[in-house]
């Protein structure tokens, strides 16, 4: 752990990793309220305003996609990506969302709160190595993922994604 305190940056995900690394992936996370939580990122010495970024990024997580109800979305439906989108997300990215979709390891439903979370981290040049933990984030904060986890494990090491062209 010490050495992964040296490397950080202190940006929204690496908190994000922190938190999640620390608190979420023990059988029963512990994570404490949101001012202890706080308290004890900025003693770990991440910037306070950065801390609360990272906060309310995992409030928006936590019920962001229960509040949001999407239009119903097919099985044989194809994305299409916003400009906006298309500016944020690198073919990469993009390529490694639709791997997990036809995988099944993401619903389109979990694939929007992703692609949503993703933008919402406000990183300069979001990376297929970003996408992965905010996939790992969003499938953890949902019941029974389990099975999705492992095989979105499975699959970040052994498949190469194919970007769409």
């Amino acid at each position: 752990m010490a050495e992964y305190l040296e490397m950080m940056t202190g940006s929204v995900l690496d908190i994000l990793i922190y938190v999640f690394d620390r608190y979420m992936l023990n059988e029963t996370p512990d994570v404490p309220e949101r001012e202890n939580l706080a308290r004890d990122l900025e003693h770990a010495g991440f910037a306070p305003d950065n801390v609360e970024r990272a906060l309310d990024w995992l409030t928006d997580l936590a019920f962001g996609h229960e509040q949001a109800q999407p239009a119903p979305l097919t099985q044989n439906g194809v994305r299409m990506f916003t400009d906006s989108e298309m500016a944020r997300l690198s073919t990469e990215c993009r390529g490694l969302l639709l791997t997990l979709e036809n995988a099944r390891v993401l619903t389109p439903a979990q694939r929007e709160i992703v692609i949503e979370r993703m933008l919402a981290l406000d990183a300069d040049e979001p990376d297929t190595e970003q996408l992965k933990w905010v996939v790992l984030m969003v499938l953890s904060s949902q019941p029974g993922q389990q099975l999705a986890v492992e095989r979105l494990g499975g699959l970040i090491t052994d498949v190469r994604v194919l970007a769409p062209h």
